[in-house]
């Protein structure tokens, strides 16, 4: 399926792949001095130099850009300081006793409604994956028993949260299924607006929606409204009006589950149905897994200090514990550390790299960095400046060694996969220079073709497959390396959740235009116009991955949840702006709370 075929909204010019020899951009600017110019360097494609200068060096310093990006406010002597109280065997013992007991409890909860419950308890409160076989054991039950549907007839509430959990577990539950709530018009029916629970869960049910059922969406743009009404009315019990702003603001099935753990264990506690079992073990397991992540935390901070490229490139944003908060975002589980590890690597690189093209490299040096990159050549880097040899050396030496790992340890040659996704990104970013330079703005059809892969999101789950996936399959590699549905959809969540929160910092400074832009500048609508299209696309981008999260794939469960985590971790990190390079109040609350700060178990 192209990518291109959702997001054809307006009349577009043909795809955008133009050559810079065969058919020149009117320049505007030279490359090295950025004076004004009409001449075209024919010697290096996209170089634009001064009139009076061609065919020789320009003998003017290049002007360089600056974001201005702040220093990091998380310094590497304290991250190296933290320590934990929560590990060692008295904290593991108590755990596993407190898991025995709720084993027992899932497997003797008879009724449908309260296992349904139980289970939605244990995954918002971040203890799922310690009960994986039994959740699928009650998930397959229910499912097969659907036929007796006593225990949900005509209760909102009991079949939206069944409908939502079963499809979360990858059951295939129609929309049918809600038709006796609906009229003879196919609206809700009126009497349900009293039911604020049954409406709330059927609004988080609808986020689970695949591309064409009106159904889900209809009920989720009804109950939308009428939600935020009964909040701005204050007709909502106080309690459960804290749900609904929470929805409201973000479903559920958009949030980062860590996240979701640390929020939900402090309201879960103020419940007055509250299991005090699963309560400690909800605020045991967060605090002993919080432990491990500083461990890889301080182990991703040593390497980066060790690279000296937060010191050596300052133009770059130095950004080590953002990069680490994605991970976490996207792979919390315990036994994924090695995996948060690497992870952090790359996303430590794509940061630096990503400001080499955005902010600082002229035309013709990231013309020959992509050509390094490329090459995978060593001997590439002679033709490069000094501080992208810094940069390529690290890339190339960090990229090699996972590669390294990948081979002895699984026998699996990683090194052309992990090659292509760093040079296609690489090339898509030298797209957005192209177009910078030369005072282009795209039409949205072609921004979004190069901008999915140019926000890094391809080359991050390559690499997060060879780095969680075991066994590695052929039949996946060939996936890989066509940058399977999961991918793009997963990618371009990413990038319009990025756009919606960074365009227009990055608009102030000058940089290539968004997608908002884009769209602006295609079909003279407003910002907010625009913005709220962006919002469309992302909820349309949404029901395609719902749906292939689901259909046959080679990947395995556990990877297809890193891709639909990272799409969650983008609109967090870019709900109030942008908070991977402001390093805001919100990013640094989200820091304290998944890494610095314990939750207290009394």
């Amino acid at each position: 399926m192209a990518i291109i075929n959702l997001f054809v909204v307006v009349p577009t010019e043909p795809k955008f792949f133009r050559t810079f020899t065969s058919q020149p951009w009117p320049p505007r600017t030279c490359t090295l001095c950025h004076a004004p110019t009409t001449t075209s360097c024919a010697g290096s494609p996209g170089l634009v130099q001064c009139s009076a200068l061609v065919n020789k060096p320009c003998d003017q310093a290049p002007i360089r850009r600056s974001a201005n990006y702040q220093p990091p406010i998380w310094a590497h002597d304290y991250v190296q300081s933290l320590t934990s109280d929560y590990q060692g065997s008295k904290y593991t013992e108590r755990s596993d006793e407190l898991k025995r007991h709720m084993k027992m409890m899932l497997e003797e909860e008879a009724e449908p409604l309260d296992q349904l419950e139980l289970i939605d308890n244990l995954q918002r409160l971040g203890v799922s994956y310690q009960f994986e076989d039994e959740i699928k054991s009650v998930m397959e039950n229910i499912y097969n028993n659907g036929s007796d549907d006593k225990w949900h007839k005509e209760d909102l509430y009991a079949t939206a949260l069944g409908f939502r959990l079963l499809r979360q577990h990858g059951y295939n539950v129609s929309q049918e299924i809600f038709n006796s709530f609906r009229n003879s018009e196919g609206n809700l029916k009126p009497n349900l607006c009293e039911d604020t629970k049954g409406m709330l869960s059927l609004y988080e049910a609808s986020h689970l929606a695949v591309g064409g059922e009106s159904v889900l969406e209809k009920a989720r743009e009804f109950i939308t409204k009428h939600l935020k009404e009964k909040l701005d009315e204050q007709k909502i019990d106080p309690n459960l009006a804290i749900f609904v702003d929470h929805a409201l603001e973000l479903p559920l099935h958009w949030r980062v589950p860590r996240l979701e753990a640390r929020w939900f264990i402090e309201m879960y506690e103020k419940r007055p149905e509250m299991n005090p079992i699963l309560l400690e073990l909800a605020k045991l397991d967060f605090n002993v897994v919080q432990a491990i992540h500083r461990s890889d935390l301080k182990f991703a901070s040593r390497w980066w200090k060790g690279t000296g490229l937060g010191e050596k490139l300052k133009f770059a944003r130095d950004r080590l514990m953002e990069n680490f908060l994605w991970t976490v975002g996207v792979i919390f589980e315990p036994q994924y550390g090695y995996c948060r590890r690497m992870l952090t690597k790359i996303n430590a690189l794509v940061t630096t790299i990503d400001d080499v093209y955005d902010v600082y490299g002229t035309l013709d040096e990231l013309q020959f960095f992509t050509n390094a990159v490329d090459r995978w050549d060593i001997n590439a880097m002679e033709q490069l400046p000094e501080y992208m040899q810094i940069c390529f050396l690290a890339l190339y030496n960090s990229i090699n060694e996972m590669a390294y790992d990948s081979l002895t340890e699984q026998g699996v040659q990683s090194i052309s996969y992990l090659r292509k996704g760093w040079a296609d990104l690489c090339k898509s970013y030298l797209q957005e220079a192209n177009w910078y330079f030369n005072g282009y703005t795209p039409t949205l059809e072609e921004y979004l073709e190069n901008a999915w892969v140019s926000i890094s999101a391809p080359l991050i789950l390559v690499h997060l497959y060879f780095l969680a996936s075991n066994p590695i399959t052929t039949e996946a590699l060939e996936c890989l390396d066509k940058y399977h549905d999961i991918i793009r959809w997963s990618s371009m969540i990413l990038r319009l959740a990025d756009d919606l929160g960074t365009s227009s910092d990055e608009m102030k400074r000058g940089d290539v235009p968004k997608s908002i832009q884009c769209y602006m500048n295609q079909t003279g609508a407003s910002e907010e116009d625009a913005r709220e299209h962006i919002r469309f696309l992302i909820r349309e981008t949404w029901k395609k991955l719902n749906e292939d999260r689901v259909a046959d794939s080679p990947f395995s469960q556990s990877f297809i949840a890193m891709a639909v985590n990272l799409g969650r971790m983008a609109q967090c990190m870019y709900q109030h702006g942008d908070g991977h390079a402001s390093q805001g109040s919100a990013t640094k609350e989200r820091i304290l709370a998944l890494l610095i700060e314990p939750i207290p178990l009394t």
